[in-house]
């Protein structure tokens, strides 16, 4: 009879057990892709060393036009749980002075001051009225959620582009702190790629150091440039990342190569197309990336520590539901493994739902 008991507990217990497991299993899945809520684009993913979470910056979407004026913030602690921290920066606004909207593709860059406490610097596109064109400013803060103060002026004009660039606009832009010499530079350009160091305040650009880096060749089935790069650094190469196509097109995706310096002549990977529609799982125009190195030692959703080597790469899609309607203006944000082969190459991504 005692048997018969301890094997009833303990068949209940096994039970009970599996049913959380599963419970856990479901409630990681069902908050998987997209992982914000609304229509979102050109998302910027930040790990904060002071505060521990994880921050998402991106292009408030659903505007005709691409009309959104201002930024939204979101935070989490385990890439899955997603909390709305309201607006960063609105451009409708006195907040900011020289620009009036298309507020686009922003990126940013935690910093740590020399007394310990860390500065954020956001930089951003707007359009602005008095050049017509859409140029590229910086906001700072003293926390990943603001408040942003405009630094009153576009630090990268229509003016500043490279020579031999042609036709384009200064949009897209990414900041990178580049771990071997400890500087920082910002790359843009649509239908150009741009890049230049930054001044050590990180208020302007050192402009004699403006270098035309549009990867060259391809078709748009695999890796022509047309927008947005993306600067990571690892083992000893720095990888670009860069959306080919247009973000109304089905077959936006993203494509990759490497250089030996952050300014340096980047070589288009032997297959480098990293990510790209899945139209039978119902997934379109993959494009405009940021990628993540998670923190060794922290945890994931599941309590699991992050190992050494774990990447993310955080990017948008069009919502299936308006593949019809306005396609370029209703762009979710989602998040997936980004894998490295042993020899450095990156395995497609598989894009999940």
């Amino acid at each position: 009879m005692f048997y018969i008991c301890f094997q009833i507990v303990f068949t209940m217990k096994s039970f009970i057990t599996l049913f959380l497991s599963l419970l856990t299993a479901f409630s990681t899945l069902s908050a998987a892709n997209p992982v914000l809520p609304g229509y979102h684009a050109d998302p910027e993913i930040l790990f904060s060393h002071a505060t521990g979470r994880y921050y998402i910056y991106s292009t408030t979407d659903g505007f005709p036009s691409w009309g959104g004026s201002y930024y939204t913030c979101f935070s989490s602690a385990d890439l899955v749980n997603w909390q709305d921290e309201g607006i960063v920066l609105n451009l409708a606004t006195d907040q900011v002075s020289w620009a009036t909207g298309n507020a686009w593709a922003p990126a940013i860059e935690e910093v740590r001051q020399p007394d310990g406490h860390y500065k954020y610097y956001l930089y951003f596109s707007g359009h602005n009225p008095q050049t017509r064109r859409k140029e590229i400013g910086v906001a700072v803060a003293d926390s990943p959620t603001g408040p942003f103060v405009d630094s009153g002026k576009p630090i990268v004009t229509d003016a500043q582009r490279p020579k031999a660039a042609k036709g384009g606009q200064a949009i897209d832009v990414d900041v990178f702190t580049d771990p071997v010499s400890g500087k920082h530079y910002l790359y843009w350009g649509n239908s150009f790629m741009a890049g230049a160091e930054l001044s050590d305040d990180m208020l302007s650009i050192r402009e004699e150091t403006i270098t035309l880096m549009t990867p060259e060749g391809g078709t748009l089935q695999d890796y022509r440039y047309r927008e947005a790069p993306y600067a990571i650094y690892r083992n000893g190469l720095y990888y670009f990342f860069w959306s080919v196509d247009d973000t109304r097109s089905t077959n936006y995706h993203i494509a990759y190569g490497t250089a030996t310096s952050p300014l340096g002549k980047i070589t288009v990977a032997k297959d480098p197309v990293v990510l790209i529609a899945r139209p039978d799982e119902g997934i379109y125009g993959t494009g405009h990336n940021s990628a993540i190195l998670l923190p060794k030692g922290t945890r994931d959703a599941n309590g699991r520590k992050i190992k050494r080597d774990q990447w993310r790469i955080v990017y948008h899609r069009i919502n299936k539901d308006c593949l019809n309607n306005d396609p370029g203006n209703h762009r979710e944000v989602c998040i997936d493994p980004l894998l490295f082969r042993k020899d450095g190459t990156i395995a497609p991504v598989q894009p999940t739902k």
